[in-house]
């Protein structure tokens, strides 16, 4: 488990200008929405939650978002070229509930998804609110609504649907709707704000928090969250209301490789 799968690259689609999904050959068994793999280019490993978990033909996917020198190797790469695989890690979505708000913040998108996927598979309603920058961002928006989902557009820039904060119009459909679970995955910030809401609305929620990972396994500790001390590749990387009310550096400040402090953009 702990060893990567050399695998090739079996399809990739090009979701917007800076986003691939990257599809695999996979065995699928136990995966579980909101888990990631960690993606190995030879050189260097990153971890990628799973954007596609498909038990009918046997693929998982990762969507990735081109931001920095490890991502843009990747986008550089074609059908038939390999990567290593390992996984999956971590604690994903409890999958509950028979209403449910999934919210996500660009790249986000990819674990809510999975989830909402399998949800929908599973016979339950889904709302999902997919936000953007603007409309050129906007990810999985056919998937969304092929999977029997209702879609919920939201743009910073009013460029496609709802105008403002994808936090803006999370608070407009809960106090339109009852929901009995929210799930979430995007900036902390965004989070931070849904999980004010949710404690207001008092509507139990779950969230996808990242932090710096370098094993995915649990040992290093690098992912370690301060006071509480839960591991985000283990205990998390999805963790529930109560979980998130104890945790501190929560919308706050996250750690680099060497361990500083960094404020939440």
């Amino acid at each position: 488990m702990h060893v990567p799968k050399v695998l090739e690259i079996k399809r990739i689609v090009k979701e917007t200008p800076t986003v691939k999904t990257f599809i695999f050959d996979w065995k699928v068994k136990n995966e579980v929405p909101g888990q990631f793999v960690m993606v190995w280019n030879f050189k260097d490993e990153k971890p990628m939650s799973l954007s596609i978990i498909d038990p009918v033909n046997n693929e998982i996917g990762v969507s990735i978002r081109k931001v920095g020198e490890f991502t843009e190797t990747l986008h550089k790469m074609d059908v038939g070229d390999k990567l290593g695989i390992r996984g999956p890690y971590g604690h994903g979505f409890d999958m509950v509930g028979s209403r449910i708000l999934a919210v996500g913040g660009g790249i986000g998108m990819a674990p809510i998804i999975a989830f909402t996927e399998d949800a929908r598979r599973r016979g339950m309603d889904v709302d999902v609110v997919s936000a953007a920058a603007t409309a050129g961002e906007l990810v999985f928006s056919e998937r969304v609504e092929k999977s029997g989902a209702k879609l919920l557009t939201c743009t910073d820039d009013g460029s496609k649907g709802f105008c403002g904060f994808g936090t803006d119009l999370a608070e407009k459909t809960l106090q339109e709707n009852d929901y009995d679970v929210v799930v979430s995955c995007g900036p902390e910030i965004m989070m931070k704000k849904l999980f004010e809401l949710v404690c207001r609305f008092r509507i139990p929620a779950q969230f996808s928090l990242e932090r710096y990972m370098k094993c995915g396994v649990g040992i290093c500790g690098q992912c370690c969250l301060d006071d509480v001390g839960w591991r985000v590749c283990a205990e998390g990387p999805v963790f529930w209301t109560d979980q998130v009310r104890m945790i501190s550096e929560f919308g706050k400040y996250r750690r680099d490789a060497s361990g500083l402090k960094h404020g939440m953009p």
